[in-house]
């Protein structure tokens, strides 16, 4: 691959991202008395579906890999600039999710090399759904985390629209989410040093040592930080969903996907898995 091909692809994936979120700005503008979180919905939904149309069009599923890191800080900036009431809280979490944006962003992108690099999971449900592939990857790949993202989404509504003063439930909630972006940032660090340079078969180095995923814990911590200016906010119980469909989707489905792959390629990792915690960091157990 020769080096200008990478930010041609990069160029193509921006112009998707522009163009979908021009269509989600149209969806929006076309229900102008729907509930926030309803235009952010349909915003997303539409969004998503233009994002997809490119995957599809250039064969590769990775074109949807930064949705995750940037479709919610479209969000949060409409939230803050649109029914937001302003204030400290409001600037502080718009803060924090540019902040988590950009670094996640940036992390997708020194590791995509274009079009020929797709992520390892989608190749192995192409073995195993062959020609319905592509169904799978708009409702499973595609529509299935855009639904999380909405759902993580939930708390953010009130905590830039609520008048509430800031408090002291705001400072833990900035504490824990810059908590949280500083394990993540550490964490995928720690991990690229470690394929840059394996010096064993298991990656157990820094947090590493103490968590098998601390990557997903400061990933899942984020959106708890998300959750509780929501909470300091006035957030009604429902918005608990948001942090908790975050703890589902690596819980039950991107942590187990991983554990799979590892087991079957990294001699070790068997008696990693008996001797570390699978997502809190934690002393490791002895070889007793």
């Amino acid at each position: 691959m020769s080096a200008s091909r990478p930010w041609r692809a990069f160029g193509i994936v921006a112009a998707a991202y522009l163009f979908a979120l021009g269509v989600a700005i149209a969806a929006a503008l076309a229900v102008p008395a729907a509930h926030p979180l309803l235009k952010i919905a349909l915003g997303t939904a539409v969004g998503t579906l233009v994002v997809f149309a490119f995957s599809r069009a250039f064969n590769n599923t990775s074109v949807y890999d930064a949705y995750w890191s940037v479709a919610p800080l479209c969000a949060a900036v409409y939230l803050f600039a649109g029914p937001g009431a302003g204030g400290a809280r409001g600037a502080v979490l718009l803060l924090l999710f540019g902040t988590w944006s950009w670094r996640l962003t940036l992390n997708w992108a020194r590791g995509w090399k274009g079009f020929e690099d797709e992520d390892w999971r989608y190749a192995d449900i192409r073995k195993v759904t062959g020609g319905a592939y592509w169904w799978a990857s708009a409702f499973g790949l595609h529509l299935f985390p855009t639904v999380v993202v909405f759902l993580g989404l939930l708390p953010a509504h009130p905590a830039f629209a609520s008048a509430v003063p800031f408090g002291a439930l705001d400072v833990l909630a900035a504490v824990v989410t810059v908590g949280a972006i500083a394990i993540e940032t550490v964490a995928d660090e720690q991990l690229r040093g470690f394929r840059a340079k394996p010096s064993a078969s298991v990656c157990n180095v820094g947090l590493w040592r103490y968590s098998r995923h601390p990557n997903y814990f400061g990933e899942i911590g984020f959106w708890f930080g998300v959750w509780l200016f929501g909470v300091a906010a006035g957030a009604p119980w429902w918005a608990a969903l948001g942090p908790l469909a975050m703890v589902a989707l690596f819980v039950f489905a991107s942590i187990p996907l991983m554990e799979r792959r590892l087991l079957s390629r990294r001699a070790g990792y068997a008696d990693h898995v008996a001797r570390t915690s699978m997502l809190v960091p934690w002393p490791r157990k002895s070889n007793d």
